[in-house]
């Protein structure tokens, strides 16, 4: 595999021993619903997670087996996501979680996390598809079942409430309101999942980034002023680690644009 790109902000604060980290850990995984490891070895590597160092979490989440896939998916997701540079290399690394989460499901069809992270790898791919590619591959309707399965097991998980709220906007921008119809999408769903996101996880930068974009695409104008004021939120947020520090500057990013 290539080389992982480095967090660029580095921060002591982002460092957590293990007494720490598990009395943060509520506030940390406000987002994934991810519990707290009995397993030191994990904590740990969760704590090389936390302080932006996403290939060293990754390698030791791997060596702990089925009980680390949960961590090395989200390490190599966000990497994709937010440091990875090259389209082909962020592809692989998509490919290589969904291949992880789709294991997983079968392995313990009860763990979230394994149909969460199976939607977002495949979400991702599914946004360099042009649209003929998209249906052929049928992606999308991977995507909505396992996001519906993900808060079947978890009604709580924000990000997942936040990711089917995507969902539904995606599908609507694409093609419009009627066709985005026949996959199950629907601006009133997607407006309500992003409101359930926000109420879940209302201090969360990302939750603010997404909700906004997603309001411009499905409200239009009228929806400007609420998602300048999320934005603006999002990019004040104080981050407490380094993907919440990834996130505040994604929230300064998308302010540019509003």
């Amino acid at each position: 595999m290539a080389r992982w790109v480095r967090f660029p902000w580095p921060d002591p604060g982002y460092v957590y021993e293990p007494a720490a980290l598990r009395r943060r850990w509520k506030r940390l995984h406000a987002g994934d619903a991810e519990p707290l490891p009995r397993d030191p070895a994990l904590l740990a590597a969760w704590a090389h997670f936390h302080a932006g160092e996403y290939r060293a979490a990754y390698d030791a989440a791997l060596a702990l087996g089925p009980a680390g896939v949960s961590l090395a998916n989200k390490a190599q997701a966000l990497q994709s996501t937010y440091l990875e540079r090259t389209e082909r290399t962020r592809l692989a690394m998509v490919d290589e979680v969904a291949r992880r989460a789709l294991a997983q499901q079968k392995a313990e069809p009860a763990n979230p996390a394994g149909w969460f992270w199976h939607a977002y790898a495949l979400g991702r791919r599914a946004e360099t598809l042009d649209l003929l590619k998209l249906v052929a591959e049928r992606l999308a309707p991977q995507v909505r079942q396992s996001l519906e399965r993900t808060l079947a097991l978890a009604p709580q998980h924000p990000e997942a409430h936040l990711a089917l709220a995507t969902f539904h906007t995606e599908a609507i921008a694409r093609v419009g309101r009627l066709l985005a119809m026949t996959e199950g999408a629907d601006a009133a769903k997607g407006l309500a999942h992003y409101r359930q996101a926000l109420a879940l996880n209302p201090t969360s930068a990302i939750v603010k980034v997404e909700v906004a974009r997603g309001l411009l695409i499905l409200e239009g104008e009228a929806a400007r002023p609420e998602a300048r004021r999320l934005l603006q939120e999002a990019a004040r947020h104080v981050p407490a680690d380094a993907t919440e520090r990834l996130e505040v500057e994604a929230a300064k990013l998308a302010l540019k644009d509003v």
